[in-house]
């Protein structure tokens, strides 16, 4: 700008002008990713952070300045800690989002409550986030500073040039609520700790994280909740943030409990947690809160799924909760379907309880067919050989093996509900046992049908669904 360039120009005229201008690419990408770290850096100061692209951060320190001694202490070590880290920022603090906007661009300053009217007069259309065609447009008439506008009729402000400038001015001077998108959404309960000195060791970390648990335990009582995701925030002195997350089977606010999940967690990052030069504040957050009333104590010694759910939470801590997975039943009579498989943590073992009960009052009834010890994930293809079309497999072979059947039992016929994405052709199952002593479950995919006589002279017949024929699939083992 000194040297008579301007925004917008074309490089090669910048080139032509001064031969020795030396340029970088820009990489907007990366530029984006430093101002979320930076953004992540400031949530030592506030959970309410938000980024405005391309270089600009916004906090909301609402209930939060007096932690740091007020706001022009929090503004001063804000500033010296950017400033530590080899950035030079522009800083404003005001009532209303668009003010400090405006003040951190063209008037740095610490504005009181109500003083945005004063403030924001002497200062240029530009300060109200306008678009550069808009604010040429009011410098043709004259029109240059905030003041120039204040007093002026509002219709034909909006007529002549848009109605965004009505908005951004109202906002600015705090006519107009403007809310404010934070990054991460606000946990209902945290709890923070700086450190005069910088801490590194893990002892010390989990120490932190029973005191903070502690704090939180009170809350959560108070209004009858427990956690079920916490995550602890580890500020680095270099800026750098750590993020540990921990999650939960049953609500809990026992801090004891909840520092062993810490330990799992903090042992399964090992060298990913560096902690660097120190961390110098450790924030605990709870996530995910539930209701969880005070529970009775059992008097009869029965049985008890809080050991059942604490094996759980180190479990899923240590490997990842997508690792460790609890079997749920599905209403589904197809033998691949009636089961899955969901992160143990997402449902307790009580709410279990009653869907697997049904599932094995089904399985045990006298009527039921005992199914194999082993299912395989898919049926697979085999070829097999039938005395008669409806009968069982007299010969079959499977993975290149032959087996001659020496004994069967069935068919067990099931079918899909033609309502789900599952259904299929009818199955009829086999139980065979071939003279090696290996039991097997195979079925047949179809049923045999005579050919229909009419079928050439029915032009809404599908030939191929009429003329396939059924296939044989082995299903499982057993023993």
């Amino acid at each position: 700008m000194r040297r008579g360039l301007t925004t917008g120009i074309v490089l090669a005229e910048a080139r032509a002008m001064h031969p020795d201008l030396v340029t970088v690419p820009s990489d907007e990408a990366a530029d984006a990713r430093l101002l979320d770290a930076l953004a992540d850096m400031c949530q030592r100061y506030t959970p309410l952070v938000a980024v405005d692209p391309p270089h600009g951060i916004l906090l909301d320190i609402s209930g939060c300045a007096h932690l740091f001694g007020g706001e022009e202490a929090l503004a001063t070590d804000l500033t010296a800690r950017l400033t530590r880290h080899g950035f030079v920022s522009r800083l404003a603090v005001a009532g209303t989002i668009g003010a400090a906007w405006a003040g951190a661009r063209f008037a740095p300053a610490l504005l009181d409550t109500d003083q945005e009217y004063d403030f924001l007069a002497p200062l240029p259309l530009a300060a109200l986030r306008l678009k550069g065609a808009t604010v040429a447009a009011m410098a043709r008439v004259g029109l240059k500073r905030i003041g120039d506008i204040l007093d002026l009729p509002r219709a034909p402000l909006a007529a002549r040039f848009c109605v965004d400038l009505l908005r951004q001015l109202d906002r600015a001077r705090g006519d107009e609520r403007e809310p404010l998108n934070p990054l991460l959404p606000v946990a209902p309960y945290v709890a923070d700790q700086p450190f005069h000195e910088p801490i590194a060791r893990e002892e010390d970390v989990l120490r932190v994280v029973e005191r903070l648990a502690a704090r939180l335990e009170t809350a959560m009582t108070a209004r009858g909740h427990g956690a079920r995701r916490i995550e602890l925030m580890l500020f680095r002195t270099d800026g750098e943030v750590k993020r540990v997350a921990a999650g939960s089977s049953r609500p809990i606010r026992d801090p004891a409990a909840i520092r062993k999940l810490f330990v799992e967690r903090l042992t399964a990052l090992g060298d990913d947690l560096d902690p660097g030069f120190g961390f110098d504040l450790a924030r605990l957050s709870v996530l995910n809160a539930e209701r969880a009333p005070d529970e009775q104590i059992g008097l009869t010694g029965g049985e008890d799924n809080a050991a059942l759910d604490l094996l759980v939470d180190r479990l899923s801590a240590r490997l990842g909760p997508r690792r460790v997975t609890r079997l749920i039943s599905h209403d589904s009579h197809l033998p691949e379907c009636a089961a899955g498989t969901m992160p143990a943590q997402a449902m307790t073992a009580v709410a279990l309880a009653p869907g697997w009960a049904a599932f094995r009052a089904f399985q045990t009834r006298a009527e039921a067919v005992p199914r194999p010890l082993r299912l395989l994930a898919r049926p697979e293809p085999i070829e097999a050989m039938a005395g008669v079309p409806d009968g069982p497999p007299v010969r079959f072979s499977w993975r290149r093996a032959s087996h001659r059947v020496v004994a069967a039992e069935g068919p067990e016929r099931i079918e899909g509900a033609w309502w789900s994405e599952h259904d299929g052709p009818a199955r009829d199952y086999f139980r065979v046992e071939d003279t090696e002593g290996h039991r097997f479950w195979v079925f047949r995919a179809g049923l045999y049908r005579d050919p229909d006589p009419n079928f050439e002279d029915d032009p809404v017949c599908e030939p191929d669904l009429q003329r396939e024929m059924p296939r044989w699939f082995l299903h499982g083992m057993y023993g």
